[in-house]
């Protein structure tokens, strides 16, 4: 998951997007398995934009297909790849499910540091004036 610049619930399943939950993908997929498919997903983006340029909406269609699939075999669609019986809140508002907690306080504690950092650059700047 490095490298994903959106908050990441705790138990590793979703990432949140304006306010919305949005599945990851399957952390006990192989590596080889895992960059297989997102090779196959990228192809199928590109066969979706080139289909769309094109404006063929059958090859369109069958691109989109294509994309599920791939996601599908990510774990980011289709059965949930978690064994605790909990439920699937893919594309679910935060707010609307148990993580609307956890996600207040992560954004309450995000405006504080940006709170603080203001403060700081605030006070730098008025020590760089008196310099």
């Amino acid at each position: 998951m490095a490298g994903l610049k959106h908050p990441v619930t705790p138990d590793g399943r979703y990432f949140v997007v304006r306010g919305r939950l949005w599945r990851l993908s399957n952390p006990h997929l192989a590596a080889a398995v895992r960059a297989a498919c997102v090779s196959d997903l990228m192809a199928a983006r590109t066969a979706v934009k080139s289909a769309k340029a094109a404006g063929d909406r059958t090859a369109e269609a069958a691109a989109h297909h294509a994309v599920d699939n791939a996601k599908r075999e990510l774990g980011e669609r289709g059965e949930v790849w978690w064994t605790d019986g909990s439920p699937d809140l893919n594309r679910h508002m935060i707010k609307n499910t148990p993580y609307s907690a956890w996600y207040s306080d992560l954004k309450t504690a995000a405006r504080r540091h940006q709170r603080i950092q203001f403060q700081n650059d605030d006070r730098h700047q008025a020590k760089e004036r008196l310099v």
